[in-house]
């Protein structure tokens, strides 16, 4: 009965002690255990993911002279004997963070050695002028090449060398073609005829023939007032210019392929340059140019830019911009160097800086500002076109700040020494 007795009471304290947890879980969060939760919660949620991960990770036991052994209880190596030791995972802290471009301070007598001197960042306008070296050439569109419309020979040439200027419609040579020669025999059959029944040929038909065959129009009236042939023929100079290319000589046989001369009219010129791809924006057809070339000093021509090329040069990384320029006295020639500056389009109400603030090193751009009171910092900078020796800002400063123009490059190195020295420690 006793024993009955025990066994039941300890049933009831069994039920009432859950009984009691049950009301507790339903009672809320009003009591102390609530504040206890909320106070693990709050440490936890200050727990980083490794330190939360290395309190809860079952411990692992490993031998300090052999690690390839490993178990999940301690023990004793099987190889050597030695205790095993628990693993432990120990959180790493942040390292703290460095500034990359740490403030120098230079004392005046410092700053005086080095020679610093600063500039004032302030807005403007910049001129968009592109400096370049062209070369002249000759207008391709007014090269002329000179070919015999029949074959024959060439019976007198009044050129006698290359270079030599010529004038429009002066004789060149003299040409014998038995094809223009029986040309004109059909054109004086074709006059006699022209009032009887069937005329073999019209003569304006025999007319244009001769035409065709290259033969002047003062020659053509010349036949048909006298009524006779002509054993040669004239070649004419087409326009103005100068004979570049001569292959025609005395007795010589030609034929429709065979150039005789090549005429470039110098009245104008072309002026080839390489702009670079950066400044490739900057130029459009159109555009004033002035030139000046090494052989009249003191004198500048204007142009125009007439042509960009649709291809760079893959090796310069260059496009070729053709220029043209007026030449009346004839004074420019083809292959001299000439100095050009293009103009474009100015850029009012740019931030700018002296071009001697910039430093590039291929990974960053950046200047040396000046804090005050004998402070530097070296401050990255985005920066946009260039004219002479300003420099577009387009994000990194601001109106009125001060950069260092000279020294500037000695003040970045100590700062970057300095950031060194902060990481090692």
């Amino acid at each position: 009965m006793f024993t009955h007795s025990k066994t039941r009471i300890g049933a009831g304290l069994a039920g009432a002690a859950a009984l009691a947890l049950i009301c507790a879980a339903l009672s809320g969060c009003d009591g102390p255990a609530s504040d206890v939760g909320s106070t693990d919660t709050e440490h936890s949620a200050q727990e980083t993911a490794l330190e939360h991960a290395a309190k809860h990770l079952d411990p692992t036991y490993i031998c300090p002279m052999h690690p390839q052994i490993q178990q999940d209880h301690p023990g004793t190596c099987p190889i050597c004997g030695m205790d095993l030791i628990e693993k432990r995972v120990t959180p790493k802290t942040a390292m703290p963070k460095v500034d990359p471009h740490p403030e120098v301070a230079l004392s005046g007598t410092m700053q005086q050695r080095l020679a610093v001197r600063t500039a004032k960042v302030e807005r403007g306008t910049l001129a968009r002028q592109i400096r370049a070296v062209g070369r002249i050439a000759y207008d391709e569109t007014r090269l002329e090449h000179l070919h015999p419309r029949a074959t024959g020979w060439i019976e007198k040439l009044n050129l006698r060398a290359e270079g030599e200027p010529i004038t429009q419609g002066q004789t060149l040579a003299e040409l014998y073609a038995p094809d223009i020669l029986s040309a004109q025999v059909d054109f004086l059959i074709a006059l006699e005829r022209q009032g009887g029944n069937a005329p073999r040929i019209k003569p304006d038909k025999a007319r244009n023939i001769l035409r065709l065959l290259g033969v002047p129009e003062p020659v053509i009236r010349d036949i048909e007032r006298t009524r006779q042939t002509r054993n040669t023929i004239p070649v004419l100079a087409p326009s103005d210019g100068i004979v570049t290319r001569m292959t025609a000589r005395d007795g010589m046989y030609v034929t429709p392929a065979s150039e005789m001369f090549t005429i470039a009219a110098l009245s104008d010129v072309w002026v080839m340059v390489d702009v670079f791809e950066h400044q490739l924006a900057w130029v459009q057809p159109g555009m004033s140019a002035e030139m000046r070339v090494p052989a009249y000093p003191g004198r500048t021509w204007t142009g125009k830019v007439d042509y960009l090329y649709p291809d760079l040069d893959p090796e310069t990384r260059t496009l070729r911009v053709r220029l043209v320029f007026a030449n009346p006295g004839l004074d420019l020639k083809p292959n001299m160097f000439a100095d050009l500056v293009i103009a474009g389009e100015p850029r009012p109400n740019v931030l700018k800086i002296p071009r001697d603030a910039l430093i590039v090193t291929g990974e960053r751009e950046s200047v040396v500002k000046s804090l005050g009171e004998g402070r530097f910092q070296p401050v990255d900078v985005v920066s946009g076109m260039e004219s002479e020796d300003q420099v577009e800002v387009i994000s990194g400063l601001a109106a009125g700040d001060e950069v260092v123009v000279s020294g500037q490059f000695l003040i970045d190195s100590e700062s970057s020494l300095q950031a060194s020295f902060r990481r090692m420690r």
